[in-house]
């Protein structure tokens, strides 16, 4: 535990110029202007001073200077996984770059509601902010403002049925569910959350877009793990990693008898 509050954080990449950890659940990556955190930012800072101020300077809707210090990506509070940091602004520039020409390799273990019939598929749906709740994004009827290009390539790893969560709801879902590994090409905003909670499969856990859900398969928290991550480092090598998984998916996993490769 850091002097911040900060549960450990496992390193699973380290060079000169960036860090990939694996993210623990909970945790918020940096300040909105209103909670108090603690912030994964706090971390960085404590655990790597020169990644201090790097990055791009970003103000709260109230005009309060957010602490961004090596964040190049998010994961939402409550997604745990492979995040990458940059320790210097060279290397934020040089990701930045990865990630705006889609370069940037992605791929998500999500446990959603109901049975997905298919082996895979792609959603293509945009995605614009909800006109009913400045918190959420939809890619449904009623967004405001600009719809932007959404792209989401998914593969079925396992679907079936809980035993161990019986309740039979009236729409039909019921105890079904399946673990999906999800590639998002572009990277909007709660993108899987929303491409998924649109075609009527939310992820398992998302209190914000599937609240009437009931909580389920032992998760406290969206099901949702960044599990691979890959890149280019600065010296042009790929590099490719993968994430192990906190104690919540390793249970469900193991309790559904699901083989991953």
């Amino acid at each position: 535990m850091s002097n911040k509050g900060i549960p450990n954080i496992a390193i699973l990449y380290e060079d000169a110029d960036c860090v990939v950890i694996n993210k623990p659940a909970h945790l918020m990556v940096h300040s909105n202007g209103k909670e108090a955190g603690p912030f994964l930012t706090d971390w960085i800072v404590e655990r790597f001073p020169m990644a201090k101020g790097v990055g791009e300077p970003a103000r709260s809707e109230a005009g309060v200077d957010l602490d961004r210090s090596g964040i190049v990506h998010r994961l939402d509070r409550d997604t745990s996984g492979a995040l990458i940091i940059a320790k210097t602004q060279e290397c934020h520039a040089w990701l930045k770059k990865q990630f705006q020409d889609r370069t940037v390799f992605k791929k998500y273990l999500a446990f959603v509601w109901g049975e997905m019939e298919e082996e895979f598929g792609t959603i293509n749906r945009e995605i614009g902010r909800s006109g009913s709740d400045f918190r959420k994004w939809t890619a449904q009827r009623g967004a405001r403002g600009e719809m932007r290009e959404a792209e989401t390539y998914w593969t079925r790893i396992w679907t079936g049925i809980s035993e161990g969560n019986p309740e039979e709801r009236k729409d039909g879902i019921g105890n079904k569910f399946s673990l999906l590994e999800a590639e998002p090409k572009t990277g909007r905003t709660h993108q899987i959350r929303v491409h998924f909670n649109a075609i009527y499969h939310p992820v398992v856990g998302d209190s914000l877009y599937a609240p009437k859900r009931p909580l389920a398969l032992g998760f406290e928290r969206l099901a949702l793990h960044s599990w691979i991550f890959e890149f280019e480092n600065r010296e042009g090598k790929r590099i490719r990693i993968k994430a192990p998984f906190p104690e919540d998916f390793e249970r469900a996993i193991t309790e559904l008898n699901i083989t991953l490769k």
